[in-house]
């Protein structure tokens, strides 16, 4: 009786899960749409002004060694100065009333979507992770293995921002530069894979057919 309802709970779990992910399949598609329309500049006043934004903040903070909260704290002494300099001016200076501050609102609709993009790819690499420690499939575990060590060798080499920042300049240019050079990548690609190949062959039949008594012999000269 116990066992049959752990196999209701699971199946009901099941269709819950299915139904979810059957009514994200929309939304996910859009998102990575507009991701493969912004990394390819299809827009490319956005995907310009989005690298020129990373660029200027890697640069405060990497070469002018700023502090988060010092450059918040400056930037806001800078606009407070400046509106309130506007705001006298106009009323001593032009003998006029103070000009209305314009109201600035974070729109709704933005941040909810980068929210549930951001909630996506964060449930996506919990399932990832729960696979690869499944213990099923042994090349998946290696290789996430291996993965998170060369990942930390990286860390070691640069700070969070700079390979973050490295990672955002290649999306913006490798899949670009790809599609505007596909005729000339993918027949070098193809010839290095193939000269790949016939050294991985070479490598495996020649030192088998070579008799291990030479070997030995040359070892002993």
């Amino acid at each position: 009786m116990a066992e049959h309802e752990e196999t209701l709970m699971e199946k009901i779990a099941e269709k819950i899960h299915g139904h979810e992910s059957s009514s994200r399949i929309p939304t996910t598609m859009s998102h990575r749409n507009r991701r493969r329309r912004h990394f390819l500049w299809r827009n490319k006043k956005v995907s310009a002004g989005a690298l020129g934004v990373a660029t200027g903040i890697w640069a405060l903070f990497e070469l002018l060694e700023y502090n988060l909260l010092t450059l918040v704290c400056h930037l806001s002494i800078l606009a407070l100065a400046l509106l309130f300099l506007w705001m006298n001016a106009a009323t001593f200076i032009y003998n006029t009333s103070p000009p209305l501050i314009p109201e600035v609102h974070i729109p709704k609709d933005p941040v909810l979507e980068f929210a549930e993009a951001l909630r996506f790819e964060i449930n996506r690499t919990f399932v990832v992770l729960r696979d690869t420690a499944s213990g099923r499939d042994l090349k998946k575990f290696l290789s996430g293995i291996a993965g998170l060590w060369v990942l930390s060798i990286v860390g070691n080499w640069c700070n969070f921002l700079t390979l973050f920042y490295i990672v955002f300049v290649l999306l913006h240019t490798v899949a670009v530069l790809y599609e505007k050079y596909e005729d000339k990548v993918d027949p070098f690609a193809e010839k290095a894979m193939h000269e790949i190949k016939q050294y991985a062959v070479f490598d495996a039949k020649v030192p088998s057919k070579i008799p291990k008594g030479a070997l030995k012999e040359k070892k002993k000269d």
